[in-house]
């Protein structure tokens, strides 16, 4: 009977989490969602130097955001915890002793002196200074020296590093579950440091000796750990574990498709590159987040799970749940994916307009709640701000461009579209807004489709063209040439300000 599906998240909080880590989490929580598994969110702490106070709380809060919780880890705590490596220190030196003592591993004193001499020798002589098999033997380390000069040195206090021993002439085969089989000759691999100076293991072993423990099934990580998994599988083999399975998820590419996405292409380009906005207490530098940027959670997961993946058919948009159930490792592509900032607006415009109008009336009310719809009597009908909605909706791409859409249903405009202005408002315009206003005062039934057959019965009659009446009619509403269908407008405003409107446009424009 095979394990039960375990998989881990296990990011470093040293800053805010890019999209490329979001979209990690979101494969390994569909991963382990359609087993049935468990999504474990694990904090890799150990680099201290570039630890981050409070980047562990961002990294909750986007995973919450999305919609994709962790099973267990920081604060929802079970037997294979704690889930921060910072409060694991403790374990990882018994691990890192044990492969000393069987011949996996060595200490190394070599200086950071010692070792820039070196690089530079070898610099010299046009090579590339690599601490392994060619050289270990004859270096500042416990294979070079006697036991007794060893411990001496251990006795001393001297500051050493534990470096994995490598083993030479190896043709080593490995399996990816996207990228297939993989071989490497262990003869071009360095002597990773596994655990350091300072007392803390390096993210290799920690990583190992973490997955053991908490006995992850499948390792679903980014491309740029592809050159480790070498390293990890012979350290599985030394302690003699049974390796998990592997998964190397693509690179996210910048739109241009040449080069990893960075931060600096959203900055350069304008759209964001993380989940929600971060604040840089050092530097006060504020980077913009899809959230406040005004993504729906769904249209942000639907995107990023298209980002390397593909279910093999037309279907673009799906639900969280669909996504477990459509999800499948491997279609997970071996080649970059290109991020299209256009298809991620449309990915928010397609969840957009599928929600309700009422949904959207509600939130379109929260947002302008304190600028533009203070005080203002039409929104206090929520009937008409839903009906609004409908009517501007399939323009929009977010919430946020409803009031660009709309607000002529709110208020009258203050100011008309010179370009406009000056094409549809002609000498004879007055005289026909005039005519006009008279055929609209003796309409009793305002509704958009009555007002439009007597409007372009009056129209025809007079046997001039429609944009001579249509053009400053929707000005005079609207202040520009935009907006829904006319009749929709003028019902909506009603006839008191439709005829309003039409007077004050006459003088000002006359």
């Amino acid at each position: 009977m095979s394990k039960p599906v375990r998989v881990r998240f296990a990011p470093s909080p040293t800053g805010p989490l890019h999209i490329g880590g979001v979209r990690t989490a979101l494969f390994n929580y569909l991963f382990a969602k359609k087993t049935n598994g468990t999504f474990i969110l694990r904090i890799e702490d150990t680099d201290q130097n570039r630890y981050v106070a409070n980047a562990e709380q961002y990294i909750k809060d986007a995973l919450n955001w999305g919609g994709i919780p962790y099973d267990e880890g920081p604060g929802k705590e079970d037997e294979f915890g704690p889930y921060r490596q910072s409060e694991r220190k403790d374990i990882y030196k018994k691990y890192a002793d044990e492969l000393i003592a069987i011949g996996k591993a060595y200490y190394a004193f070599d200086t950071a002196d010692e070792l820039n001499s070196l690089r530079n020798e070898y610099q010299e002589n046009k090579k590339t200074f690599i601490y392994n098999h060619h050289n270990r033997e004859n270096l500042n380390n416990s294979l070079a020296l006697s036991a007794e000069e060893v411990q001496k040195k251990l006795d001393n206090g001297d500051k050493y590093v534990i470096r994995f021993k490598t083993p030479i002439d190896e043709v080593l085969l490995m399996q990816d579950m996207i990228r297939g089989d993989i071989k490497i000759d262990t003869n071009t691999l360095d002597d990773k440091i596994i655990f350091k100076s300072d007392g803390m293991p390096t993210y290799h072993l920690a990583n190992i000796v973490d997955d053991h423990l908490m006995e992850i099934t499948h390792v679903i990580r980014g491309e740029e750990w592809l050159p480790s998994m070498a390293l990890h599988i012979l350290l599985y083999r030394a302690f003699g574990w049974d390796a998990p399975e592997f998964a190397h998820l693509p690179l996210i590419l910048k739109p241009t498709g040449k080069g990893k996405l960075s931060k600096r292409d959203g900055d350069k380009l304008g759209f964001p590159i993380f989940p929600l906005a971060y604040k840089n207490k050092s530097t006060g530098e504020i980077s913009r987040g899809y959230r406040e940027d005004g993504y729906f959670k769904e249209a942000f997961i639907n995107m990023l799970a298209f980002l390397g993946w593909n279910p093999g058919t037309k279907q673009e948009l799906f639900s969280l749940e669909e996504l477990i159930q459509a999800f499948d490792i491997s279609k997970v592509g071996k080649s970059g994916a290109k991020f299209d900032v256009d298809k991620t607006k449309w990915f928010q415009h397609q969840y957009l307009i599928n929600k309700s109008d009422v949904e959207l009336a509600e939130l379109f009310l929260e947002q302008e709640k304190d600028t533009h719809f203070h005080g203002n009597d039409k929104v206090k009908d929520i009937d008409y701000v839903t009906k609004v909605v409908s009517l501007i909706k399939e323009r929009a791409t977010f919430v946020s461009d409803f009031w660009d859409l709309s607000s002529f249903f709110f208020q009258a405009p203050t100011e008309y579209d010179a370009k406009a202005s000056k094409k549809a408002w002609r000498a004879d315009t007055n005289e026909l807004m005039k005519e006009l206003i008279v055929v609209l005062k003796t309409i009793d039934d305002f509704s958009s489709q009555n007002l439009e057959n007597i409007v372009k019965k009056w129209i025809s009659s007079k046997e001039i063209g429609f944009g001579k009446v249509m053009q400053p009619f929707r000005l005079s509403l609207v202040g520009a040439m935009k907006g829904p269908h006319l009749y929709d407008i003028a019902t909506m405003i009603g006839k008191e300000e439709t005829i309003k409107r039409l007077e004050r446009a006459k003088k000002i424009l006359n």
